[in-house]
């Protein structure tokens, strides 16, 4: 895999904080990246021994909490690179002070926990079918995720009429937003409602937390 560092999320934030690195250069070598990836892959259908180019894609790297970006500036900008340049992954890593830094730089890092946040909505928009705006939905006044709760509950939270649901009728799609399910839980009740209705004992066997996914749900005896 090949990494391609956009290091910040907004322009003007690249521009005051690495005014050596150009925004428009980092997203040219990305697309020159990209197409090289799926030329070496169309290569290789047609010739069995064609070399093998970034195997795994590419991935590129924000820094979180330098400069005044919030979370929904963070999250529109990876949704874009995605969608974009088909990049595997945007790996998101917390600002940290170091002695005698720029004096444009903040004296202390973010809260840890919003670095996790940020992986967690990546998550809902790569795997459980959230649309990027929806992720924003779950945002605060602000534009931040809230650090308290994660972004799948704070959404479920702030749409409370898409629930309870009902575990032996609803699509995948919207067992995907239940707060506890993830998607191997999903798979599983899914596959056991073919042979019966599940009650909610059934339901504790095929999570990890029943505690947490029960105020969102209907079973037959729930």
């Amino acid at each position: 895999r090949i990494s391609i560092n956009v290091e910040l999320p907004t322009d003007p934030g690249l521009a005051r904080l690495a005014p050596d690195k150009n925004a428009a250069r980092i997203e040219g070598a990305m697309g020159h990246i990209g197409s090289a990836i799926d030329e070496a892959r169309d290569a290789r259908k047609r010739f069995r021994h064609a070399p093998r180019f970034a195997p795994a894609g590419q991935s590129t790297q924000m820094i979180v909490g330098a400069d005044g970006a919030n979370d929904i500036a963070i999250i529109q900008r990876a949704s874009s690179l995605y969608g974009r340049f088909g990049l595997r992954r945007v790996y998101y890593s917390s600002f940290s002070p170091i002695p005698d830094a720029s004096a444009i730089l903040p004296l202390k890092r973010p809260p840890l926990i919003r670095e996790h946040r940020l992986y967690q909505s990546d998550w809902l928009m790569r795997f459980y079918g959230y649309k990027p705006a929806e992720v924003m939905q779950a945002t605060e006044a602000d534009g931040n995720l809230p650090l308290d709760i994660d972004p799948k509950l704070a959404w479920a939270l702030k749409f409370r009429e898409q629930f309870p649901v009902d575990v032996n009728r609803v699509t995948k799609e919207q067992l995907l937003r239940v707060p506890g399910l993830g998607v191997k839980a999903v798979g599983k009740i899914l596959a056991s409602r073919r042979h019966r209705n599940l009650r909610l004992d059934d339901v504790a066997r095929l999570t990890l937390s029943v505690t947490k996914v029960r105020p969102f749900i209907c079973t037959v005896d729930w």
